[in-house]
């Protein structure tokens, strides 16, 4: 039975599933804890439809006593996925220190105030340019933080390209990814295991298998799993898979974070 750590509920502004329901989806499917990761993204571009932060205060709230009811029956931690900005390299961390979270993933979801999840931010571009511009602002974030435990699906852009990964490889793009995953262990930081991109027809997670074993070959050691849910359904997604994906990469533990710190689990 395995942890997922990465996990969308109404607080986040793209997701409206309560928090009961997708507790619920856990227990069914066996699971041996999960956190809840909702959004936290300040300063989104104004026009678009989405909320991404939450009342914090109110989030606890709710995650203490869903943490009641479903104690004996479900361990659940309380975390949050902060999308980084440069910019906001003084707020963020203020933000995750006035909580007691038990675990902060940082992710890139907007590359310079532009989100590829819309077409207009892969207009004027190659898709391979595109796809460099967002590793070379991750590689920017890192600059600037390092409040979080691990960086959020390493390769997200690749689910909203025009071709998604038909034409991507790490390989492509090794220069700039090797920087993000030598800087992310020379800070003591792990990546995940995001299996949402098997739910996005990628036929891989995200990162990519190349990328986790990369990250393992250079030394790096902390990685979670996640299945990135939005609905109950998609709770624990492609699950399976993640094990021996690991295995492969030379992985024999997965990292849970409890009071933001890691606890090593067999795989």
């Amino acid at each position: 039975m395995l942890w997922d750590t990465h996990m969308h509920t109404h607080f986040s502004g793209d997701c409206e599933a309560d928090v009961s329901s997708m507790a619920d989806a856990a227990v069914r499917k066996g699971l041996a804890g999960i956190c809840f990761t909702d959004h936290m993204d300040l300063d989104y571009p104004e026009g678009l439809p989405e909320n991404y932060f939450f009342d914090a205060d109110e989030y606890f709230q709710e995650m203490r006593q869903a943490q009641e009811r479903y104690r004996g029956r479900l361990p659940i931690l309380i975390g949050m996925e902060t999308g980084l900005q440069p910019h906001l390299k003084d707020k963020l961390p203020e933000i995750a220190a006035a909580h007691p979270y038990d675990f902060i993933i940082g992710s890139s979801h907007l590359i310079h105030h532009m989100d590829p999840y819309y077409p207009g931010y892969f207009e004027g571009k190659t898709e391979d340019e595109a796809y460099r511009e967002y590793f070379e602002y991750l590689l920017e974030n890192l600059g600037v933080f390092d409040f979080f435990d691990v960086y959020g699906h390493i390769d997200y852009i690749v689910r909203y390209g025009p071709n998604k990964n038909k034409f991507y490889s790490y390989r492509k793009f090794a220069d700039v990814i090797d920087e993000i995953l030598r800087a992310l262990i020379q800070k003591g930081k792990g990546i995940e295991i995001n299996t949402g991109g098997f739910r996005y027809g990628l036929g891989h997670p995200n990162p990519t298998e190349e990328i986790l074993s990369r990250y393992r070959e250079l030394g790096g050691e902390i990685v979670t799993i996640g299945a990135d849910a939005h609905k109950p359904e998609d709770v624990a997604h492609s699950f399976q898979k993640a094990p021996d994906i690991l295995k492969a990469a030379g992985f024999r533990y997965y990292a849970v974070f409890k009071q933001r710190k890691p606890e090593f689990l067999p795989l």
